[in-house]
This record gives structure tokens, sequence and C-alpha cells, in this order.
């Protein structure tokens, strides 16, 4: 429900650059402005439908509500966020440790180099879970706005290095991290 609620959410927006594009021609068509207006609200009507789902969803099984409120302690963690990553790596059934859950994530470091002549900048592999990472980003901003180790981190690596963004995803991972071990260890 997570990954279609995306997908709503991807194609709504596809949706209002073309509005966007249609009032901005030198005479826009109004039967075709009513037909995306009308296509915007049956978007927003099916996203609606997909949260209330959810909330049925985690209303039927109170373990898995705990597990989410748990989760929603972390400052700048929603509902929706925590669904979505218990929904991405299956309840951390399969997770071991921390290690693999950034693996998994594609949050981990792959540095490029060969022998003395070729050195290349180390970046994130982004070989992992791709909804995963998408889902840590808005988040990310709140808690550098809100929780202080977080915000610390990030001032950190953008007096080192920056560029804020690489920041931004150190703290996405340190949030992830997070949640994994506060799910594992069942208190907020």
């Amino acid at each position: 429900m997570t990954r279609e609620r995306d997908q709503i959410v991807e194609e709504r927006a596809m949706v209002k650059n073309q509005r966007h594009a249609e009032k901005s021609e030198a005479m826009p068509n109004q039967k075709s402005l009513v037909r995306i207006e009308d296509r915007i609200k049956f978007l927003n009507r099916q996203e609606k439908e997909i949260k209330l789902d959810i909330a049925t969803l985690l209303k039927s099984h109170p373990e898995l509500k705990q597990r989410v409120n748990n989760i929603c302690t972390i400052p700048g963690v929603g509902e929706l966020t925590a669904v979505t990553v218990l929904a991405e790596t299956n309840g951390f059934e399969l997770i071991r440790n921390k290690k693999q859950l950034t693996s998994y994530a594609g949050f981990d470091v792959k540095e490029k180099q060969s022998g003395t002549s070729i050195k290349g900048k180390p970046r994130i592999s982004k070989r992992g879970n791709r909804h995963l990472r998408k889902s840590m980003h808005l988040p990310s901003l709140s808690s550098v706005k809100y929780n202080q180790s977080h915000k610390d981190l990030y001032v950190r690596l953008v007096s080192k290095s920056g560029i804020k963004m690489k920041a931004l995803i150190a703290v996405q991972r340190k949030m992830l991290e997070l949640i994994f071990v506060i799910d594992k260890n069942q208190n907020p």
C-alpha cells in the first residue's frame, strides 16, 4: 500500500505539471483544464483511501501498531514513514545488524580506487531499496531541525565537507539505524 501511495503521489505531481503547462499556454483549453482538475481530485481521493486502509490495518494488528508507535517516538518520524520502513524491510525479519540494514537500503559507502593511479570520491552505493531511501528523506530534514544530536551531526559534516546532501544522507542512515534499534529493543 505504501508503494501504491508513492505511485499516486508521483502521478499527481505529473498531472499538476500538465495543468501548469496547460495554463501557461497562450490559449488554454478550458475543457482540458476541467479534466485535469478532475484527475487531481481523483488522485487525492485515492491517496486518502490508501491512508485510511493503512490506519485500518494498524488498528486490526495491535502488535504492529505498538511497533509503529515506538518508532514514531523519534523526532521527525511519522506514522507513514514507520509503516514504510517496516513494510520495505519485512519487519526487519531477515536483518541481523545495522550494517546489513544500511547495505540493504543502499546507504553503504563505495569507494572507487585502483592502486595508486585512480582514486574517486566515496559515494553511497544506491544498490539497495530505493523506496527505503526515499522514505527517509523528509524525516531527515525534519530531524535536522528538531533533534539536537542529528543537528550536531549535520552541522559537523557540512562544516567539514561543505556538502549539505552528504550530511543529510548521513543523518538518514543514522535515523534508519535508530529505527532498527528501537524496533528490536521494543521500547520508545
